[in-house]
């Protein structure tokens, strides 16, 4: 059975940094592309920052997401937070297709939560 268990949410002021983790079981993580989505209060699910099965990290604007083949575990750096960054923040796992359509996504974390107070 597959599991992506996100870490490292909380509350952070703004201007602040946070790392989310997710560590991966039940998978062969090194054959899928990681990414991370978010859904904030009232809005839809949108997809933040993806690295492909064979990067090492990628960065998007404030946001570096980076993956350690041997600990499962895919990482997202969040710096210089805004307000609007606060959200559920969610792993995802795919192996098909080169964009991120949620309906790509083979398996999604259950979401933790980050608020960032102004």
């Amino acid at each position: 059975q597959v599991h992506l268990m996100e870490s490292g949410g909380g509350l952070v002021q703004a201007g602040g940094s946070l790392r989310l983790s997710c560590a991966a079981s039940g998978l062969t993580f090194r054959k899928y592309d990681m990414g991370w989505f978010r859904q904030a209060p009232g809005k839809e699910r949108e997809f933040v920052v993806g690295i492909r099965w064979d990067y090492a990290d990628s960065v998007q604007g404030r946001f570096t997401i980076s993956r350690d083949n041997a600990k499962n575990t895919v990482y997202l750096q969040m710096n210089s937070l805004k307000s609007e960054d606060t959200a559920a923040y969610y792993c995802a796992a795919k192996t098909r297709g080169t964009h991120w359509y949620e309906d790509e996504v083979d398996y999604w974390g259950q979401g933790i939560q980050v608020t960032v107070s102004s």
